[in-house]
C-alpha cells in the first residue's frame, strides 16, 4: 500500500498534503531546548501566530510540556493552563487556523478539541504514556500524529540499542497502526521521532531511508528542526542551526515527507516551493539526479 491519503480532514476542513505543508512550532513551556520557539505572553502568542500564518504555515502545533532530551515532568493541570490559553487565543485571533495539540496526556487531547477548538492531536508517544488515548482519538474523530518514542522523554536517551533502525521502527508503527484503524480512527500521520530515542548516526540513516515509510501508506512527517543531530554536527548552536535545519528538510521533502514541522515557518515554505519546482522538471530518459 503505497499511496498516500491526498487530503486529511482538521475539523471539517480539508488540509491538502498534495503541497507538502509546513506546521509552525508554538511552545508554551519556559525549558523548551530552543529558546526563539518558547510563547508565553498574550501578545508573544497572537504575534508569533500571526508570523507563522502570514509565512505560510498550515499548521500551528501548540505545545504545553517540553519535550527535549531529560525534561521534567510537570502537573497535567499546568500542561492544561499553558495550552488553553495559547489555543484560545490563537482560535479567537485566528478563527481560520487549523490547531494541533502537542500532547501524550488524553485529558489535555479531549479539552483541546472539544473545549477550546483545536483540530489535531500529535502524541509524541505514540499512544504508550497513556493508554486511553486512542480511544479518545476515535471519539472526538480528529487526525493522530503517531510519533516513534521509547521511554520518556527524561530517560529516552538511554535505550538507542536496535537492530535495524528503520525496519523496527516501521514494525512498531505497523502494529499500532493496525490499532488504531481497527479502533476506527480515520485520518493518521506517522512521525519516526526525530531525536527521540536516537542518536546521530540513527537520525541521519532515518533521513536517508526516509522513503522506506512510505510502505505504510499514511502521510508523514518530519521534525528536524534545530534538533541536536544538526548542531553537533556542524560545531555550532541550536540558535545558529537554521540553515542546516533548511538543508535537511530539503532532502527530507526529496525524500518522501508531506509535513515539515519547524521553528521558522518562512525557510520552510521556501525549501517546500524550490523542492516542488525540482519535480515540475520534466524527466529525461527515465533519469533524475535528484
Amino acid at each position: 500500500m503505497n499511496n498516500k491519503p491526498r487530503y486529511i480532514n482538521a475539523g471539517g476542513r480539508l488540509l491538502d498534503l498534495q503541497t507538502p505543508v509546513v506546521m509552525g512550532i508554538m511552545n508554551v513551556t519556559a525549558d523548551s531546548f530552543y529558546k526563539g520557539s518558547r510563547y508565553n505572553s498574550d501578545s508573544e502568542i497572537a504575534g508569533a501566530a500571526a508570523k507563522m500564518l502570514g509565512e505560510g504555515a498550515g499548521i500551528i502545533d501548540v505545545g504545553g510540556y517540553s519535550s527535549r532530551p531529560g525534561a521534567e515532568d510537570i502537573p497535567e493541570e499546568e500542561e492544561i493552563n499553558r495550552v488553553r490559553k495559547a489555543v484560545k487565543i490563537i482560535v479567537r485571533e485566528f478563527p481560520e487556523a487549523i490547531i494541533s495539540v502537542d500532547t501524550f496526556r488524553s485529558s489535555v487531547a479531549r479539552e483541546a478539541v472539544e473545549d477550546w477548538g483545536a483540530h489535531i492531536i500529535n502524541d509524541i508517544s505514540g499512544g504508550e504514556a497513556d493508554s486511553k488515548m486512542y480511544g479518545v482519538v476515535r471519539e472526538l474523530n480528529v487526525p493522530y500524529i503517531l510519533m516513534h518514542m521509547r521511554a520518556t522523554p527524561r530517560t529516552m536517551q538511554d535505550n538507542l540499542v536496535y537492530d535495524d533502525v528503520v525496519a523496527d521502527i516501521l514494525r512498531w508503527f505497523g502494529e499500532r497502526i493496525f490499532r488504531l484503524q481497527s479502533e476506527g480512527v480515520k485520518d493518521i500521520i506517522i512521525d519516526p521521532g526525530f531525536g527521540f530515542a536516537k542518536n546521530t548516526e540513527q537520525n541521519f540513516e532515518l533521513l536517508c531511508r526516509l522513503g522506506d515509510f512510505s510502505v505504510a501508506g499514511l502521510p508523514l512527517m518530519a521534525g528536524l528542526s534545530r534538533k541536536t543531530m544538526i548542531w553537533r554536527t556542524l560545531e555550532v548552536t541550536a540558535e545558529e542551526a537554521l540553515n542546516g535545519t533548511t538543508a535537511l528538510n530539503t532532502v527530507a521533502l526529496l525524500n518522501g515527507a508531506d509535513i515539515l514541522r519547524v521553528h521558522d515557518v518562512k525557510e520552510a515554505v521556501q525549501a517546500v516551493r524550490l523542492v516542488q519546482k525540482i519535480r515540475e522538471v520534466p524527466l529525461r530518459d527515465n533519469d533524475r539526479s535528484l
